[in-house]
């Protein structure tokens, strides 16, 4: 066998997209909990917002590299 100790493209954007997601699901704890509390400021929470839309954003685009295009 001639395995290869290195990733392949491949598992490295599978990885990226699972941090990303994590990063996505925190942001979004992060969000609700100031919501929750009542002391945010909205400049905060409007950042926040950004800032998850735009992981939200990177997630779809590596998923549709990750996903073959099969044409009909």
């Amino acid at each position: 066998m001639n395995a290869s100790p290195e990733m392949q493209p491949e598992d490295v954007m599978r990885v990226k997209l699972e941090v990303l997601r994590r990063e996505h699901r925190d942001l979004d704890d992060a969000i609700h909990a100031l919501q929750e509390k009542g002391t945010a400021d909205m400049l905060t929470l409007k950042r926040l917002k950004k800032q998850k839309l735009s992981l939200k954003d990177r997630i779809a685009m590596i998923e549709d590299q990750l996903t073959p295009d099969i044409i009909a």
